[in-house]
């Protein structure tokens, strides 16, 4: 009978999805079960997505069964415990080698727009120029301090002069000339005036030197005496071929043979006391040259003056003059200045070795020259020439009327 309840029901005429199997005709066959399979090196897909999938691929299909709880993934946090590694830095994740061929995150610049004025800084001035002074040098190359003695070593002596560091002054520097026992000579507490010959080293120690000191001291008086044309006592202590040497003011000094009064036999002067002035004095070279004979000139210079009368013998006779000795220097009768008339050879007037007097018009100690004249000893031009024994004879008083004369043309000339 139709209708009745054991036909078997009519086949679903819902239509397949396509590319999905048609099956086949027949009682209805139940389906196994599903089961996602998710590989480990690939991304695992979300789980809405694969079930989306599969719910679009089968619709009827029936879901599978849920996956047991203890295969479901976790979470990083329970993966990794973050906890053991707070307060660790990236360097001390990497290990001493680990940073090797890391590129390091760059640096976050600064803030930008953001600008800071002096006021809003802690800023003490008397504390910065206090640190100023902690570090200003004591002395520098070249000046003159003065210290106290502190200390005493087998090799120099210790001084006191305000820096960090007492200053040290070697013993050869201790002073001029050997000095074999520093604590006679340095004991402790002695203020001593030293020159700085070293600027402060790592440690702020500086070199001193005493010896430096007087060696300056000594190089300015002698310039002194030099200027003032001194005639110096100096005690010969050695002598060489090329003269002899002596001590002056601490200095060394050097006498040439040409400038001794005893060139010839200068050995023997060893020992005694010379009367010296200067021919050279130059302290970058460390040349000290004296001369015996200059000495002798500058004492007899000292004893003359512009009008004096004195006495000479013609030591030579040269085209524009004589030289007269003057005993110990010489002194320059120009042929303009022999006789008030012509003179067509000196030879007429004067002879080598002749004695003569004359008038003293110009004296040069620096250069040491003396202008003689004898022209105006004359009564009228040429007297010279025709009575020259009355002219000398009375060479005293007409002296005195020269005198005015050269006085008279001082004036003039002023």
């Amino acid at each position: 009978m139709a209708g009745s309840g054991n036909q078997p029901p009519a086949p679903s005429t819902r239509p397949n999805p396509p590319g999905t199997p048609r099956p086949p005709a027949g009682p209805p066959q139940r389906k196994p079960p599903q089961v996602l399979m998710i590989k480990k090196d690939e991304p695992e897909a979300p789980p809405a997505a694969a079930e989306s999938e599969t719910s679009a691929a089968a619709p009827d299909a029936p879901r599978p069964p849920a996956a047991p709880r203890s295969q479901q993934p976790r979470s990083d946090a329970e993966l990794f415990d973050m906890g053991a590694m707070e307060g660790l830095t990236m360097a001390d994740l990497l290990g001493p080698d680990g940073g090797q061929g890391v590129r390091k995150r760059p640096a976050s610049p600064p803030s930008q727009g953001v600008s800071r004025s002096v006021d809003d800084f802690d800023f003490d001035e008397q504390a910065f120029l206090a640190a100023l002074d902690e570090q200003d040098f004591v002395g520098s190359t070249g000046g003159v301090v003065t210290g106290e003695v502190i200390g005493l070593e087998s090799d120099g002596v210790y001084v006191d002069i305000g820096g960090k560091a007492p200053g040290f002054m070697p013993k050869k520097e201790a002073g001029l000339g050997v000095i074999t026992n520093l604590k006679e000579r340095f004991p402790k507490g002695t203020q001593v005036e030293v020159l700085v010959t070293r600027e402060q080293n790592a440690d702020g120690m500086v070199t001193v030197s005493a010896r430096a000191l007087a060696l300056r001291q000594s190089w300015e008086k002698v310039r002194v005496l030099e200027k003032e044309g001194k005639v110096v006592q100096v005690k010969v202590n050695g002598f060489n071929r090329g003269g002899v040497t002596c001590d002056l003011e601490g200095l060394r000094g050097f006498i040439p043979r040409s400038q001794l009064q005893e060139g010839e036999n200068h050995e023997a002067l060893v020992g005694k006391t010379l009367g010296v002035t200067f021919l050279e004095v130059n302290p970058e070279t460390r040349k000290l040259v004296l001369s015996e004979k200059r000495a002798a000139t500058a004492a007899r210079f000292a004893e003359l003056e512009v009008g004096q009368l004195v006495e000479g013998v013609v030591a030579s006779i040269k085209p524009y003059g004589f030289f007269v000795d003057l005993g110990g220097i010489s002194g320059l009768l120009h042929h303009s200045c022999v006789t008030g008339a012509e003179l067509r050879d000196l030879r007429e007037a004067f002879s080598q070795g002749e004695r003569l007097s004359a008038l003293i018009t110009d004296l040069d100690p620096g250069r040491g020259r003396i202008a003689l004249n004898t022209a105006l000893l004359e009564g009228q031009p040429g007297e010279l020439l025709v009575e020259k024994e009355r002219v000398m004879a009375e060479a005293a008083d007409r002296a005195n009327r020269a005198r005015s004369v050269l006085r008279q043309q001082e004036q003039n000339a002023g």
